[in-house]
């Protein structure tokens, strides 16, 4: 039975994989941006999960995000799997980043550097990121017209570098970065005119998630789309300074 932190867990993706782990029998640590939202969970909550709550979208609440997940004792798992997409405007943050740039990237980077150190961690990618911009020009759109979709892609690309950096910088941590394929929103009616991958993507809880040593992944640093996991060139060519330290 393995600890496991889900963030963006009230709906879609997150939700489902609570369950699926519920179901398996493991402790799972649920996450809502909100009170509002962690109402929501009450029958996750009902069946032994736990509540955590903060936004992402505030670095001071993803601080006390991490507070609250470290009171509960160290993590197995932890699936960073909050995202945003389509922001049609900057949606700027408390410290003036825009939303999408700080939700995808910037909490992941945090939470990771203050929550106590799992064994596993997993970062919710797309194959959008290959359509990112590593140039790292104007992260904020302070100078340029904001294009939604090319930030969501620049943020899915940064977040994949992230979990390779990890698995760089922290050999004794199983890091990955995984691409779920194409999961409806709660505001998509149909999906997308392209073929999905979600057939032969990871079923939320199964053992790329939960095992010791993942039967498909054999060593850490890895993006998982489609079997069998594949490095991402474009994401292991992005600058990260690795001498440098993770937040306090």
């Amino acid at each position: 039975m393995a600890r496991i932190l889900i963030t963006g867990s009230a709906q879609g993706l997150g939700r489902a994989a609570a369950t699926s782990l519920l179901d398996d029998g493991h402790q799972v640590v649920v996450h809502a941006r909100g009170t509002h939202r962690a109402s929501s969970l009450t029958d996750l909550v009902d069946r032994g999960a736990v509540v955590v709550v903060g936004d992402l979208a505030s670095t001071q609440q993803t601080r006390e995000l991490a507070d609250q997940v470290n009171q509960l004792g160290r993590m197995d798992t932890i699936i960073h799997n909050a995202g945003i997409y389509g922001d049609r405007d900057r949606h700027p943050t408390p410290e003036r980043h825009p939303r999408t740039l700080t939700v995808n990237t910037l909490a992941p980077y945090l939470l990771t550097g203050l929550i106590h150190r799992p064994d596993r961690l997993i970062y919710l990618t797309s194959d959008m990121h290959t359509s990112g911009d590593d140039s790292l020009n104007d992260l904020d759109w302070t100078s340029r017209r904001w294009n939604g979709t090319q930030a969501y892609c620049d943020s899915k690309l940064f977040v994949t570098a992230l979990a390779l950096a990890v698995a760089h910088r922290w050999p004794d941590v199983i890091s990955h970065a995984v691409d779920p394929g194409w999961v409806p929103p709660a505001w998509a009616a149909h999906p997308p005119p392209t073929t999905s991958n979600k057939a032969t993507s990871p079923k939320p809880g199964s053992p790329s998630t939960t095992a010791p040593t993942p039967p498909a992944v054999v060593r850490s640093g890895t993006t998982t789309d489609q079997p069998p996991p594949r490095p991402l060139p474009a994401a292991a060519a992005f600058r990260i300074d690795f001498s440098s330290s993770w937040p306090r």
